[in-house]
């Protein structure tokens, strides 16, 4: 009777988790898309993302408005953020701040997106980034239980050993302080595979920018490209259903629409049907 009763929980555990895998996940966008929309008139730019279907935003940019007052601003309207994206510079020197604000604005996560430098970033630069990253990651935690990430640009997959720079940053920064959000389109333009990258780090992957490249598109590693190459997803060259599915596997929680271009106001809502019929 006992080992059926263990069968049987363990059964129902295994359907709880297939469940949950299978589950849609609520996409969120990314406040750059709506960057200059956001400028002009914050609370209409807000009406606008709720008429999508799109209640969670990662906010990289306040403005001009208070914490507060995008936080009554969101609470009105069942809306809610959950990333906050800072410079490194404000991320190392005023972390106290960018925790503040994040907490006022409901975030689980505070976003660096930059590593600030000229030239060739080298592996003396990346390994001076994991040491700070980890300061910024154990305040974030320890004074806020806060989540830091860092997002990708093409420039961190230069070669290194058997690897990558984005390889020894990932390697030399504690898991409990600092984990990732993948931008698929800047690591895709560097000839690198999203997919790969996520089976290679499951567990250190938590927010994603879904976006997409025009097709044709010349490949780089600079983190640098025209903004009208952004396309609407599921149009361009990157393979998002492959990414998606690896992204599943992953302790990914996350995901926001971004995109860069003029023309972002119309191809946000094709984006959005895109994805629903991909699970969300």
């Amino acid at each position: 009777m006992r080992k059926l009763f263990t069968l049987v929980v363990l059964l129902a555990l295994f359907i709880q988790a297939e469940a949950q895998k299978n589950k849609p996940q609520e996409l969120g966008i990314v406040s750059y898309t709506f960057r200059n929309s956001f400028a002009k008139n914050f609370a209409a730019t807000l009406d606008t993302i709720k008429s999508f279907g799109i209640n969670n935003i990662e906010f990289s940019n306040l403005f001009g408005q208070t914490p507060e007052k995008i936080r009554a601003e969101l609470d009105a309207r069942g809306m809610f953020c959950t990333s906050y994206g800072v410079s490194y510079e404000d991320a190392f020197n005023k972390t106290t701040d960018v925790g503040r604000i994040a907490k006022v604005l409901g975030a689980e996560f505070v976003r660096v997106s930059w590593i600030p430098h000229t030239g060739e970033f080298t592996k003396e630069l990346a390994e001076k980034t994991a040491r700070d990253f980890n300061t910024i990651g154990g305040t974030l935690k320890k004074d806020f239980e806060l989540t830091f990430c860092y997002h990708n640009h093409g420039f961190e997959f230069g070669k290194h050993g058997d690897g990558t720079l984005f390889d020894l940053i990932l390697q030399q920064t504690d898991p409990q302080h600092v984990s990732y959000e993948m931008d698929i389109l800047w690591v895709h333009i560097a000839d690198v595979n999203p997919a790969q990258i996520l089976a290679k780090y499951p567990d250190r992957f938590r927010l994603m920018h879904v976006k997409d490249l025009k097709i044709g598109t010349p490949h780089t590693n600079t983190g640098r490209t025209d903004p009208s190459n952004n396309v609407t997803v599921g149009t361009g060259e990157i393979d998002i259903s492959a990414i998606l599915k690896a992204a599943r596997k992953t302790k990914m929680k996350y995901y926001y629409i971004e995109d860069e271009s003029p023309t972002a106001t119309l191809q946000v809502p094709e984006s959005i049907k895109f994805l629903k019929k991909a699970g969300f």
